[in-house]
């Protein structure tokens, strides 16, 4: 008796198990040609280490031009102080607002295959004209960075040099753009969201001063909370286009916790590379302190490990809000210890 009682009481169990185990279900497939970087969830902080880090000593090797640093923003903050900041993010917000929903009305009058033509121009012009301002930067602190002896002859090096350059960073960027839409490679989709995110992250990083810098990334954090979250929101829109015949039943029972989203792989927007790249190339600027930077790029793995996690019952996330306030915080914090200390 003691035996069949046990058998019982272990064939309940293993029904209880089946019944507690949650229906795993796929997400929806993104196209090829979105800006968005594929990766293993468990590999997910290696890419996000790896734009962070690269964008930074980009950021670095620009702060030795001057003229560059804090030079953005569309009011100045030397002459206005925080207000001006405040505006600047004000500005950047609603461009990037009213881009996305351009974007959108596009997208329902012509057919989501536009966004070929969009996405192309705008990560072509960026790759061009950012991988020409850093390789001059570069060339620049070579040949007059003290190795050579200043005279006319280097001058005309350098000016043969910027032309010579010039085309092939035109030819580069042009080869880049073109496989990444008609290739259906992982490794150069992976590449050019990577690189195109780097370029970005350090020019604004860089360029923007110390209240547009903040301004900027709560702003865009903010409206990426509306846009993902909300029905009118572009990037919900957006998605809800692509998943037109998706099963509502499957909708309810994860949203009853009796099934979950498949987040073994995952697909990282270029956006979140960028502002991640913004907040820790900012950090050092700033500043001009390694370690706060790297606490703050630490508190962003983590903020997106929290993203992730969530993504198990939400079919997107905004990947911004939780990362970026989990920086800025750090970094202020980091910033105000290390102050009182020293």
């Amino acid at each position: 008796m003691s035996n069949e009682f046990k058998n019982n009481e272990d064939n309940i169990e293993d029904l209880k198990a089946k019944l507690e185990e949650k229906e795993i279900v796929k997400k929806e497939s993104v196209p090829h040609f979105f800006p968005t970087f594929r990766i293993k969830r468990n590999l997910y902080s290696l890419p996000i280490i790896f734009t962070v880090l690269s964008a930074t000593l980009l950021a670095y090797i620009a702060s030795f031009f001057p003229e560059i640093v804090g030079s953005g923003g569309y009011i100045s903050e030397d002459d206005f102080g925080p207000l001006a900041g405040i505006v600047n993010g004000l500005i950047f917000t609603l461009i990037a607002v009213l881009s996305a929903f351009i974007i959108i009305f596009l997208v329902k009058k012509k057919g989501i295959n536009v966004l070929k033509y969009v996405f192309g121009f705008s990560m072509g012009f960026i790759c061009f004209f950012l991988t020409w301002i850093f390789g001059d930067m570069i060339l620049i602190l070579i040949l007059y960075g003290g190795f050579f002896p200043e005279s006319s002859t280097l001058n005309l090096i350098y000016n043969i040099l910027s032309i010579i350059f010039l085309g092939l960073y035109a030819l580069y960027s042009i080869a880049l753009i073109y496989k990444y839409f008609t290739k259906e490679s992982l490794f150069i989709k992976n590449f050019t969201i990577l690189y195109t995110s780097i370029l970005t992250g350090a020019m604004l990083g860089i360029s923007m001063p110390y209240w547009t810098t903040f301004s900027i990334l709560i702003g865009i954090s903010i409206w990426d909370l509306f846009a993902v979250l909300t029905k009118k929101g572009p990037i919900k829109q957006m998605i809800d286009l692509m998943s037109e015949n998706r099963n509502e039943n499957m909708d309810d029972q994860i949203k009853k916790g009796e099934a979950e989203y498949d987040t073994s792989k995952l697909e990282i927007g270029i956006g979140d590379f960028a502002f991640y790249s913004m907040l820790t190339s900012g950090a050092l600027i700033i500043t001009g302190n390694i370690y706060i930077m790297v606490l703050s790029a630490i508190a962003i793995i983590i903020g997106t490990g929290i993203t992730i996690q969530g993504l198990k019952k939400n079919r997107i996330l905004p990947g911004l809000p939780i990362s970026i306030f989990l920086g800025i915080a750090t970094m202020l914090i980091s910033w105000a210890i290390i102050e009182i200390l020293l």
